[in-house]
């Protein structure tokens, strides 16, 4: 399993309030899970309404494919034209199969 994962610094110029910033994240928010089936959601600079920091997060079977879709998305927003990318940071790790890794002892948790 491959899990790419990543923040997004936005800037807002349009935005007067936290209200506006908050329409213009939603926007970006649905539209980005509709899209990409993908986790994200704004995680700093949550009293900033012409800043916005966005966390993401999406898993596959592949490191290309989680980076070619990391790609995408950041095309996306961009294409959004609402707000503008000032950075981005992301992350791809391999996770080993966890069924080899599992030490519990069989029929443990048959009772639920």
């Amino acid at each position: 399993m491959v899990i790419g994962y990543g923040i997004i610094d936005l800037r807002i110029p349009e935005s007067g309030s936290l209200k506006e910033k908050r329409g213009v994240l939603n926007k970006i928010l649905k539209r980005a899970q509709n899209e990409f089936n993908v986790s994200i959601a704004q995680v700093g600079d949550l009293d900033e309404h012409r800043f916005a920091r966005i966390g993401f997060a999406m898993t596959g079977n592949e490191s290309r494919y989680i980076s070619a879709k990391a790609d995408h998305l950041l095309t996306f927003i961009d294409s959004l034209n609402v707000a503008d990318i000032v950075s981005t940071k992301m992350e791809i790790m391999t996770v080993s199969d966890f069924a080899e890794t599992r030490d519990w002892e069989a029929g443990k948790y048959d009772e639920f």
